[in-house]
């Protein structure tokens, strides 16, 4: 889940992950699949410039599902990506595999995929390789990327003094931070890094916002003691050079174009969807879907799978029982790509003994 919303599910609200967590039995969980299970609430660090090799014998692309016939058999790996969502809850589910087939790639997205020998080789944006005989496409809908502002030339400022998500906040400690949009995100994150900023402004093109009332009321607060600046404009253009933002010109009918000091400029004007490196990976596609073969759930490409809101076939229903559905029939020929001298022992959590013993319920 990204911040527990599935791509191409709706997400789940803030107020519900306190329950969530607490509901969730990590160790009859990890007992079951072998390698344990750990639920924070902390922020996962982006990992770049760092390449590695990864061999598992499966690789998922997307946000992860746990049906426990499929977990049963298969290693799953989970390539999330960091939204800008919940500052405060950036990632629930972290897995720690055995030691020799490690593979936690929190916080990146697959942006490549090529075949390698008698399997595959997924390449992040952050440089790791992961090299598999299987892969599974679980992407849901694609992507959610960031809505970009219409100002020109912003590109040049980007991941230097223009971003749109926090990842680091000591980043933006002692900092002049310009903070654009109305929504939980703006209001999020103008609340948690005003402490460490030097100087933090609020821009929005109208005195409403879309965030919870609490947030709103407690950011007009700072405004009144003037810990906080709020401007009821929108940015018309960035000043600066070399990437590194110096000023931020904001348009408003009193006052029209004036200008205020920044250096850091966080645009949350929300997400939007798309099918992402997906289209690129050499699949056919029908309108951004993927056709599978309904008796393995595999592509018209050998050795790679595609379960969830991601595929089409007729008579498809995007439901999350479809969505198990799919992964069990899935797992049956995976298993015979990964494991091709080995017997598929179909068993039953009700009769298995050995299941009963992993669940700790013998």
């Amino acid at each position: 889940a990204h911040n527990l919303k599935v791509t191409g599910s709706n997400p789940v609200p803030a107020t519900k992950i306190s329950s969530l967590i607490k509901d969730f039995k990590a160790e009859r969980f990890a007992r079951l699949l072998a390698f344990p299970v750990y639920i924070n609430a902390t922020s996962t660090p982006h990992q770049k410039n760092r390449t590695r090799t990864q061999k598992p014998a499966l690789a998922g692309i997307g946000g992860p599902s746990y049906p426990r016939d499929l977990a049963r058999h298969l290693l799953t790996l989970h390539l999330r990506r960091t939204t800008q969502r919940c500052p405060k809850v950036r990632s629930f589910a972290r897995i720690s595999y055995p030691p020799k087939t490690h593979c936690r790639c929190v916080g990146q997205m697959a942006e490549s995929l090529e075949k390698a020998g008698d399997g595959w080789r997924i390449t992040t944006d952050a440089g790791t390789q992961i090299e598999a005989r299987v892969v599974v496409i679980a992407a849901g809908g694609g992507s959610f990327t960031p809505k970009k502002p219409p100002i020109p030339g912003i590109e040049s400022y980007e991941n230097t003094s223009v971003f749109y998500a926090v990842r680091k906040m000591d980043r933006f400690s002692d900092k002049i931070v310009v903070i654009a949009g109305g929504g939980d995100s703006a209001l999020d994150w103008a609340l948690n890094l005003q402490p460490i900023a030097k100087r933090l402004v609020l821009v929005h093109h109208r005195d409403g916002f879309r965030a919870a009332p609490d947030s709103v009321n407690k950011m007009r607060a700072l405004v009144a003691e003037g810990k906080m600046e709020f401007h009821v404009a929108s940015i018309k253009s960035l000043r600066g050079a070399e990437g590194q933002l110096q000023g931020v010109v904001l348009n408003n009918k009193e006052r029209g174009d004036y200008e205020i000091p920044g250096e850091m400029l966080l645009p949350f004007f929300g997400l939007t969807m798309k099918l992402g490196p997906v289209a690129n990976f050499g699949i056919n596609l029908h309108e951004n879907l993927i056709p599978v073969d309904t008796s393995k759930f595999e592509s018209n490409v050998p050795g790679l799978f595609a379960i969830g809101d991601i595929n089409t076939y007729p008579g498809k229903l995007k439901l999350i029982l479809s969505g198990f559905h799919e992964g069990a029939l899935m797992a049956q020929q995976a298993f015979r790509y990964c494991r091709p001298d080995e017997k598929l022992r179909f068993q039953y959590t009700t009769s298995s003994s050995s299941l009963q013993k992993k669940l700790g319920v013998a």
